[in-house]
């Protein structure tokens, strides 16, 4: 090997370029660094486009609020309140109604058992009386 062969070191050729390895250390990085700028511009740009599709979501979710609110202001919920607090009232009335009659029919279905035990009192008292007058219209007339 000669001296000059020594000096300049690490060397290959391609495509009949001679690349040495001075050449080879400064074009990696540089090489490195355009393809890692490249891959950051792609992954913003798809960043960006993601970010816009979002908006869109974003937009037509404040459209359909703004369409609730509308609809909440077109249908007067102001004056629902007032509507709610005197149906709330009937309610309560409805529901007090029903607990009576529910003790109503506790107290008819009381007064049925009753008057049921009544009517087979008052039956064999029917036929007591009738037995003690037919005693009697004998005894009136014995000989008969």
């Amino acid at each position: 090997m000669s001296d000059e062969e020594e000096k300049e070191g690490f060397s290959f050729s391609i495509g009949g370029f001679d690349i040495s390895g001075w050449m080879l250390a400064v074009a990696l990085p540089v090489l490195s660094g355009i393809g890692g700028g490249a891959w950051y511009v792609f992954d913003l740009q798809s960043r960006f486009i993601a970010v816009e599709e979002n908006i869109a979501v974003v937009l037509d979710v404040a459209s359909r609020v703004q369409t609730l609110e509308q609809a909440a202001a077109d249908s007067d919920l102001r004056g629902l309140s007032p509507r709610l607090s005197e149906l709330s009232t009937q309610m309560n009335t409805i529901l007090e109604n029903q607990r009576q009659l529910l003790d109503l029919r506790q107290r008819v279905d009381q007064s049925t058992v009753i008057t049921d035990q009544l009517s087979g009192n008052l039956d064999r008292y029917d036929t007591e009386i009738e037995d003690l007058w037919r005693a009697i219209d004998a005894l009136d007339q014995p000989l008969r």
